[in-house]
């Protein structure tokens, strides 16, 4: 499936539209354009682009999970961080997590697989996702997300994160994992 921008005319909220929010809400951040990245792996290759983690660089891996009464989670993560699902559903207080299928995926967060990203909670919030924040990423001073597709990435100030998710009104806990 194919998640970069030349297929985002087929998403419901094309990856201009959070750019578009972000210069709008005077939102910090600088776009990088780059291959499609399905993987964390794929995204290692390019990442000499931007902070390494030394450099307080907060390289990510998106979770879309539901529990067991079909409740949605969206759990972000440092790209290399080991996820021990039940581990992760007794500290957010979720049973039995799962990963979402793709079409749960499309129709709470309107994302496809491989563009998974925080900014997604503009309709996630919608739509009753709960946003769990790896705890690792508070040593960050920036953090890199996928604008809706996999072939951008936005470098964006975690304190300019915050204030995204703050202004959509989208409620987030950090976690242990």
């Amino acid at each position: 499936m194919d998640a970069s921008s030349n297929y985002q005319d087929s998403l419901q909220i094309s990856s201009d539209t959070p750019l578009e929010q972000l210069y709008a809400w005077e939102i910090q951040h600088k776009r990088y354009d780059h291959v499609p990245l399905m993987t964390v792996q794929e995204s290692k290759k390019v990442q000499d682009m931007f902070l390494s983690n030394k450099e307080r660089g907060g390289h990510i891996k998106n979770l879309y999970l539901r529990d067991k009464k079909n409740k949605n989670v969206l759990f972000i993560a440092e790209q290399d961080t080991k996820i021990d699902l039940k581990k992760l559903g007794n500290t957010s207080g979720f049973a039995n997590l799962l990963f979402g299928s793709p079409e749960r995926l499309m129709q709470n967060l309107r994302v496809k697989t491989g563009a998974v990203t925080p900014l997604s909670m503009i309709t996630g919030v919608q739509n009753g996702v709960s946003l769990f924040i790896d705890s690792n990423f508070k040593n960050c001073s920036k953090i890199y997300v996928h604008p809706f597709v996999n072939d951008r990435t936005l470098e964006i100030p975690l304190t300019e994160l915050e204030n995204f998710l703050h202004i959509i009104k989208t409620g987030f806990d950090w976690v242990d994992n």
